[in-house]
Order: C-alpha cells, then structure tokens, then sequence
C-alpha cells in the first residue's frame, strides 16, 4: 500500500523549488549541488532527494511550473475585443508574471539546454505555446497585412518578447515601474509595427515598379 503524502508535501515541495530556482540562478547550475541546495533549504541531503531524485528533475519542474504560470497568465487576454488592449493586457501579464520569479525567468533563458533531450521536448513545447498565444495578440493588430506577409509575425512577436525578457536585468537601477514598463513596451512595440509595416509595403512597391 503506498504511503499517504504528508499534508504540508506540496508545500514544502515549492519552498524548494523557489529555494532551487534562486541557488540555480544565483550560483550557476553546473556548479549548484543539491548539498548546497539542502543547506539553503534548512534540511537534510536525504530529505531534498526524497522530493526530487535527481538535479535536473528539480531544474525541469522550476522551469515548467514558470511556464505554466506564465501560459495561464496570458491566457487571461481575451480572445477578442480591441487589438491594443489586448496587447496592453499582456505586456502587463507577462511582467506580473515575471514579478518575484526572476530566478526562475533567468533559468528559462539560460539554463534550459542542461536537460536532457525529452525534458527539452516538453518545456519547449509550452514555450511554443506562449509564442503562438501572443501571435494571436500581435495578428490581431494588423490581420490583412499580416495574412498578406506572413513571415512577419513571427519575428514581430519575438521582438515583442525581446523587450519584456530581459526587465529583470534593468529593473534593478529603479526609475521606471512595472506597470510603467508595460505600457512603454506595448507604446513603443504598436508605433514600431506600424513603420515597420508600411516601410515593408512601400519597400515591396518599389520592387513591383522596378520590375515592372
């Protein structure tokens, strides 16, 4: 008969993920160890294996369970309604999603690659998850352009990531708030499409007459 979970499992088990994410982060995977990680948690060697029986079970579940959070989070964006908005109410989400977790967003970025192939597989796939719900957000500014140029979308909602990513780094010299922040990406990314969509349709019309 298999052992009931103790009642406080779950939580202990996410006070080591948040404690494992900052050590990952703070230390470097490679050089992390789950002694090191047990001394941060206050507990035993034994009592970290018992939760997680090997290191990159650990990372995987710390990437995962941010992805997640971060899929629901922009899951919340309405499926219709103003483009703008929409794109407002996810730069917003993706940044309260990033608030307090960037270990956890550090280790998305630069750490994903130490697993091994089939836990790539999997978190890899809700990474495409999130771009193609954003995609949604961004077509939805401009649909007849973009069905027109479909190549476009995709590294216009990359750029748009681009500028969320990496918050948790310049956040740090203060000045300007999340919610600031937000609104000065989705500002800047709606203008940018813009001229970035016309300059493409204008550079297209040249090579129509030139060719013509």
């Amino acid at each position: 008969m298999a052992r009931a979970k103790a009642a406080d499992h779950e939580e202990k088990r996410a006070a080591i993920l948040q404690t494992a994410a900052s050590i990952f982060a703070e230390n470097g995977y490679d050089a992390a160890s789950m002694r090191d990680l047990a001394s941060a948690c206050g507990v035993s060697k034994a009592l970290i294996y018992h939760y997680y029986p090997s290191k990159e079970m650990l990372l995987s579940d710390v990437i995962g369970a941010h992805l997640e959070a971060l899929l629901s989070a922009i899951e919340t964006v309405p499926a219709d309604g103003d483009p703008e908005r929409r794109l407002r109410m996810a730069t917003s989400a993706i940044l309260d999603n990033y608030d307090e977790a960037d270990a956890e967003h550090k280790l998305q970025l630069n750490a994903l690659s130490r697993l091994p192939e089939d836990e790539q597989k999997h978190l890899r796939q809700l990474q495409r998850q999130i771009v193609t719900r954003m995609e949604q957000v961004v077509h939805a500014l401009a649909p007849a352009r973009l069905d027109d140029e479909p190549a476009l979308l995709r590294p216009l909602t990359m750029s748009l990531f681009g500028m969320l990513n990496w918050f948790y780094l310049w956040k740090r010299g203060g000045g300007i708030s999340k919610e600031a922040y937000a609104d000065m990406v989705a500002d800047l990314f709606i203008g940018g499409m813009e001229r970035a969509i016309r300059e493409e349709s204008t550079a297209d019309t040249s090579d129509k007459v030139r060719n013509a």
